[in-house]
């Protein structure tokens, strides 16, 4: 093969690959399969990066145009239980269950939700609604997701908290311990 021949080879071999990545970079992350999908991801950076105002301002615009993004509602419930908004939370996470009433997810966080308004029994049904829609969610986050969190130990998941507040509930009231608040703190929030 001549060195022309090799080296349109290479360009063509070069540019099929750029243009493979270009799209998959601009498919997952700058084209909307959802509309709001794109301030719905910046308002998720925001939370993430504890900056809850922002978060929830963005939110509640991406609402106001699309009221019916489950995952909008679900993500400005845990920026409202964040920030400890808990009956403005429990709202979101109603309208979100409301629109999908098999929203594993959203029954998980909701479950933390009651979880951290004393509300045990209520938390219990909520974490056991979301196994028994998604079984994985008893799993918590895998080592991917710890490691780019810098988090070395997994935290505790909602099987793990669900199997503490039954084991709790048994028990006669006096001798209850149901908080712990140095583990409750450590909790994963479910989003999707």
């Amino acid at each position: 093969m001549n060195m022309m021949n090799k080296n349109t080879l290479t360009v063509i071999i070069t540019l099929s690959i750029l243009g493979i990545v270009g799209f998959y970079i601009y498919k997952y992350n700058v084209m909307e399969t959802t509309p709001g999908e794109n301030r719905h991801r910046l308002a998720n950076k925001y939370l993430e990066d504890g900056n809850y105002d922002e978060a929830l301002r963005i939110f509640n615009e991406v609402l106001v145009e699309y009221p019916g993004y489950k995952e909008a509602h679900l993500a400005k419930a845990i920026t409202l239980l964040q920030m400890g908004r808990l009956g403005e939370s429990r709202e979101s996470f109603d309208r979100a269950i409301g629109l999908d009433n098999r929203y594993a997810q959203a029954y998980a966080d909701r479950g933390i939700l009651n979880d951290r308004a004393g509300q045990y029994e209520a938390a219990l049904d909520d974490y056991r609604k979301a196994f028994k829609l998604n079984p994985e969610l008893a799993e918590g986050p895998g080592w991917l997701w710890r490691f780019l969190r810098n988090i070395p130990d997994r935290p505790p998941t909602i099987a793990d908290r669900a199997g503490y507040l039954e084991e709790q509930l048994k028990k006669p009231a006096s001798e209850r311990l149901l908080r712990v608040p140095e583990l409750d703190s450590k909790q994963r929030m479910y989003k999707k």
